[in-house]
């Protein structure tokens, strides 16, 4: 495993995930959102956020977290592995929730410094829409891909810890996080 992409839902655990694999597999962290969200909540235009995903995704290794269902199919093209965090909409509302009163007025480690925690009508809806919206478009591109690549769907947090617990760890060489 050289290039593990991280997809699922907001709240389903994907920064978390590859901090520890990050941790155990000695792979540099690119968190999606830290370069997507500029100051302040604004997007990164397009053919910017383009050219970023284009350059991250040629690298040789590393954990790759985040969702941009636009960019999905060139970030699928180049992992070697993908886990895909299926877990259940009420974990992942409690989770975001939970995040909005623990960085309160903060930033998390995996956003830019001027993006504080924030929670609106819009993200609470889009994170309990994901199943509906979302979850069959990606299961049918991990279909696709199956016999290409290695696919790791969890579904609760015990299979993620027990995940954790089978993945051998590597010597370390230059670990870096972004």
């Amino acid at each position: 495993m050289n290039r593990i992409l991280v997809i699922g839902s907001a709240g389903a655990g994907k920064s978390t995930l590859s901090r520890q694999l990050s941790e155990q597999l000695n792979l540099p962290i690119i968190h999606l959102d830290r370069h997507y969200w500029q100051p302040h909540w604004v997007p990164t235009p397009d053919e910017e956020w383009d050219r970023f995903v284009i350059e991250a995704a040629e690298r040789e290794q590393w954990i790759m977290d985040g969702n941009y269902s636009r960019t999905l199919d060139l970030r699928l093209q180049r992992a070697d592995t993908v886990i895909f965090l299926d877990m259940s909409r009420w974990l992942c509302m409690y989770r975001i929730v939970e995040r909005r009163i623990k960085y309160h007025g903060k930033t998390r480690p995996d956003l830019h410094e001027e993006c504080p925690e924030k929670l609106d009508w819009a993200f609470f809806n889009w994170v309990w829409n994901y199943k509906k919206r979302t979850r069959a478009r990606v299961m049918g591109k991990l279909q696709i891909l199956h016999h290409q690549k290695q696919i790791i769907i969890l579904k609760t947090r015990k299979q993620v810890k027990d995940y954790l617990r089978s993945v051998s760890p590597r010597p370390i060489q230059g670990l870096r996080n972004e």
